[in-house]
This record gives structure tokens, C-alpha cells and sequence, in this order.
């Protein structure tokens, strides 16, 4: 296979204050986000994968551009931007948000955070929200500034990051809950850290508003992590996958409605609220969503990078398209997600799956979301990701889907679960005595 072509760096794709720190650390690969280089691998993208999901990595997410709201009118502009409910948000509080047009559209799926109370942040994924929003803003003649300030955020993702940020930021970043965020003091600059990222292994989002103030803080974070195994990392693609968390651009795009990603929870479809493309959701809603996107698992050896969609299908027929799929070498499965037709993206369906490069068609099944390690299984639950019923062998695991009820058998000594392929069921995929079914999950 000849390699990949290389990306030529140039000023317009922007470099961030940790680029150098980072091509010293050996980064292989870049993509372009936001107009921003944003790196991809560092050791390869199954090592980085072991590494996050057991010890911590620091992450350059520079290219999470803030889109900043500020004025009399922001709390307004703000509401009109996003299909959420934003009533009950106070200052310390974040969230995820469709941006939709007035179609039901998305723009984009960002994170907001109430900075102040005339004061917005729009952490945008990779669209141009900054033009969106003031476009509204002058066409309203609306009191309110609308910018992209210098703002580049830090991550601290994996199992050991609250420990690493106890000892940047001190014993007062564990008590930040999930989807909060705090202004906590670094060398005498206050900083937001928000206990938010994109992982399923926790962590942390720090925004830096000083580029001398970052360079520091990159060093600082890897001192303190020394102990704890750090390294630097990424948004790794195998992860997000299982984890069910969505790239815009990938999973959805323009082309999709806020409720054929499966946002339904952060859509106030009920609220009395004024937001751009709210009406055209409930009309879908009434009239029946005709696509949603799900996991898939597909069967037999790794198959090859996906670059455009990949054709599903029931049978003969075709009911939609695979958009990011990678092999997880903890499940030893193929794992994906994909835009299927109503009703077809429910859990245990048995789709048909032709990887463009085979001539053979592999088979997959529908699938709420992706299970555990056994290391996890016995992790506290304090970390906001495992409900455990006591006097009940039931954990809960929290995915992008829902939650997921897996039953661990009282006779099995071994937890991670060995996956069978081909296995279903009507309430899940049963994995070697370990049953998934969906549960249904509370939005943040």
C-alpha cells in the first residue's frame, strides 16, 4: 500500500503554542481542524490507544475554536444559535448544543459555556460558526460582539488525569462536576478548566488565553505527569468510535437533521424557546425521523481505512452508509458507525457491508455501544461513567447511545469480555455471558 501524502504546513493551516513541543515529542501525522493543525498520532494509533485508555495524555485541541458572544444581546444570540435549551445554564456551566439552520440542519455540534452572564463560548467543531453567528447578529441588529478570541485549549484526558491536574491546579479541580468548569489559578494567570473532552476515559479541557501562558503549562503538565505515565496524545479514532462520539464531518454533516445524529437529548423540542431550525425539528419528529446514526460491528479480519461512505445494506437493499469504522485490537472486532435507515439502526440487525477494496461482503450487526475493560469494571464509580447496582451483578456503562447494562456472571472469574461474532439478540449482543442492552442516558 503506498503511503499517505503528506500536509504541506503553512500559514494557512495554523500552527498552535504547543505545535514545537510537539514535534519535538515525535508527532507522526496532522489533520487540518477549524483551519488549525490538530495531531492524529503520535506512537500509532493503536499504541496511543493502549496508552489513553490506561494512564494519561496531554492533548493539543488548539483547533477547538472559541466562538465568543458579548454584550446585552449574547444570552439571546446564543439561544437562537442553539436548539438546547440554554434558560437554565449559569456561569460555570457547559454543554453540548446543536447548531442547526432553519432547515434542522446541523452547523455544527459544539460545546457552550456560559462564561459570564452577557458572555458566551461556542467551542466549535470544524465549520465556520464564527461567520454563521455574526451574519445573525448584524441581520437582527443585536447588541452583541461576536469574535474568535486567543483561545487555545489543553487537554488532559485518561484514567489518571485528575491526578495529574491535582498537582497543576491543586485539590480544588476534583471537585469540578462533569460539564462544569472553574477558573482556577496557574502561576498567578487564571485559567477556565472545564471537566469535559473528547474521550470516554475523563478528563479535563483547559482554555488558554496566553500563549506564553500555554508554553508553560504544556511543561508543567508533563513534569506532574511523569509518575502517572504521561505522553502526548490525541483524539485517537479507534477510541471515539467505541465510545460512540461523533465527528462532524465524518459522522454527520450538513446533510444531516440535529435528530438523525442521534441528538435528541439536547434538542428542547417542548421548550418555549426562540432557536433557528427549532420548528423544522418538530415537524421531523412528528412526522418520523428517517435515518439515525449507531454502531455497527463488523464482522472478520481488519478492513481498510475508510475515505469516502461505505454503501449498507439490508439484504439487496440498501438502508445507508458506514462513515468511520477502525479495528479494535481490545475487542478484536471491526468497529464503525453509520447513518441507517428507520428502523433498521436498531440494535441486533443484521446488515450487509461491501469495504470497497474487498470483493467479498462482510456482514455486521447494529450495536448500542462498545463494552468495558475488566480494569474498568472495577474502577469507582466516582467518576461519573459507572453506575453499579449493589446486590445486583448489573454495571452501567455510559455511552453516546444510551446506557448500557452489562451483567456480569457470578461464575466467571475473567470480566473483559471476548466477543463472538455473529452473536444477537433482540435486547443486545450477547458476548460471552456478558448481555448489552441499551439503557437510556441524561444529557449534560
Amino acid at each position: 500500500m503506498p503511503p499517505s501524502p503528506a500536509l504541506a504546513i503553512s500559514r494557512r493551516t495554523r500552527s498552535t503554542p504547543y505545535s514545537g513541543r510537539l514535534e519535538a515529542a515525535g508527532v507522526q501525522s496532522y489533520t487540518v481542524y477549524n483551519h488549525m493543525l490538530l495531531p492524529t498520532s503520535f506512537r500509532g494509533v493503536e499504541e496511543d490507544y493502549f496508552h489513553l485508555r490506561s494512564a494519561v495524555q496531554v492533548w493539543d485541541v488548539a483547533c477547538e475554536r472559541q466562538v465568543e458572544l458579548v454584550g446585552t444581546d449574547a444570552a439571546r444570540l446564543a439561544q437562537l444559535l442553539t436548539v438546547r435549551d440554554l434558560r437554565s445554564f449559569a456561569v460555570g456551566r457547559c454543554g453540548y448544543a446543536p447548531i442547526v439552520d432553519d432547515h434542522g440542519l446541523l452547523i455544527n455540534d459544539p460545546i457552550v459555556l456560559r462564561v459570564a452572564e452577557d458572555r458566551f463560548w461556542f467551542s466549535v467543531a470544524d465549520s465556520d460558526v464564527l461567520l454563521w453567528a455574526g451574519g445573525i447578529a448584524r441581520s437582527l441588529g443585536l447588541d452583541v460582539a461576536v469574535r474568535e478570541p486567543d483561545v487555545w485549549p489543553l487537554a488532559l484526558q485518561g484514567p489518571l488525569a485528575e491526578e495529574v491536574a491535582a498537582i497543576v491546579f491543586g485539590e480544588a479541580v476534583r471537585a469540578i462536576k462533569f460539564f462544569r468548569f472553574a477558573e482556577l489559578d496557574f502561576q498567578g494567570h487564571p485559567l477556565v478548566v472545564a471537566r469535559t473532552g473528547w474521550s470516554a476515559q475523563g478528563g479535563f479541557e483547559i482554555y488558554v488565553d496566553d500563549a506564553d501562558v500555554g508554553g508553560a503549562l504544556y511543561d508543567a503538565v508533563m513534569i506532574a505527569g511523569e509518575p502517572h505515565g504521561i505522553g502526548p496524545g490525541c483524539p485517537n479514532h479507534i477510541e471515539r468510535i467505541e465510545a460512540g462520539l461523533l465527528s462532524y464531518g465524518n459522522d454527520v454533516t450538513r446533510a444531516d437533521t440535529a435528530l438523525e445524529a442521534g441528538l435528541d437529548k439536547y434538542c428542547a423540542l417542548d421548550a418555549p424557546i426562540e432557536a433557528i431550525g427549532l420548528d423544522a425539528l418538530r415537524r421531523q419528529r412528528d412526522s418520523g425521523v428517517p435515518r439515525r446514526v449507531c454502531g455497527l460491528m463488523i464482522d472478520g479480519d481488519a478492513v481498510p481505512a475508510l475515505r469516502v461512505p461505505w454503501p449498507t445494506s439490508l439484504g439487496s437493499r440498501p438502508v445507508g452508509f458506514v462513515n468511520s469504522v477502525a479495528w479494535s485490537p481490545r475487542l478484536q472486532s471491526n468497529v464503525a458507525l453509520a447513518m441507517i435507515d428507520s428502523p433498521h439502526h436498531t440494535t441486533g440487525t443484521a446488515l450487509v457491508v461491501p469495504p470497497p477494496s474487498e470483493t467479498e461482503l462482510r456482514r455486521s450487526s447494529t450495536c448500542p455501544s462498545l463494552a468495558p475493560s475488566n480494569a474498568e469494571l472495577g474502577r469507582v464509580f466516582s467518576r461519573g461513567r459507572w453506575q453499579i447496582n449493589r446486590g445486583s451483578p448489573n454495571v452501567y456503562w455510559r455511552s453516546a447511545y444510551g446506557d448500557v447494562r452489562v451483567t456480569v456472571p457470578t461464575s466467571s472469574s475473567r470480566l473483559e469480555p471476548s466477543f463472538r461474532r455473529r452473536a444477537r439478540t433482540t435486547s443486545g449482543q450477547v458476548r460471552r455471558g456478558i448481555t448489552l442492552a441499551p439503557r437510556s442516558r441524561s444529557a449534560q
